[in-house]
């Protein structure tokens, strides 16, 4: 649910900008750090706090990939598959990901731990490839280090209790 706080920190951003519309972005990030993801009372949330269509503001969060259209896991790797990280060998990152974890890109393991994806560009391309955990950046990234940071990744998930995970991501 999204809380009167954020929805008034929605209209607060709307009025810094000569064009309210213009507000979609950052309120749709403020609505999914209440729910964790764009759900439809989000993308209405802010519609109606900036005073657009939902259709408006769905167009924007199903176009950015930083927007979650369900729920994601506690750590969401995003592999960037621009030119240059395409030129370095991501789609064998992308494959030894997808094998490891056992899921396909755009999907989330069974348990709720990972969410793997694919970005158009994550802007690092002199240290490609590259990608992000829980937009954390990871440069210069072999298909060797795959499994080290799915290990490493999942020590820390194991120590994170289930309670603080829900408060982080909007679930409480």
């Amino acid at each position: 649910m999204i809380s009167e706080q954020a929805k008034q920190r929605m209209r607060n951003l709307a009025s810094r900008y000569p064009a309210a519309r213009s507000a979609v972005m950052p309120a749709l990030y403020i609505a999914q750090q209440e729910e964790g993801y764009i759900t439809q009372e989000a993308l209405q949330a802010v519609a109606e706090a900036i005073g657009v269509t939902v259709d408006d503001v769905e167009s924007v969060a199903t176009f950015y990939t930083m927007y979650y259209q369900q729920p994601p896991g506690r750590k969401v790797i995003k592999v960037c598959t621009s030119i240059s990280c395409y030129l370095r060998n991501c789609d064998a990152l992308v494959k030894h990901f997808e094998q490891r974890l056992g899921i396909k890109r755009g999907e989330t393991t069974a348990d709720g731990n990972y969410t793997l994806m694919t970005a158009e560009c994550l802007a690092s391309c002199g240290t490609a490839p590259v990608l992000q955990v829980n937009d954390e950046f990871v440069e210069n990234v072999t298909p060797e280090m795959v499994g080290t940071l799915i290990d490493d990744g999942t020590k820390r998930i194991q120590h994170i209790p289930e309670r603080v995970y829900e408060i982080v991501v909007g679930q409480a």
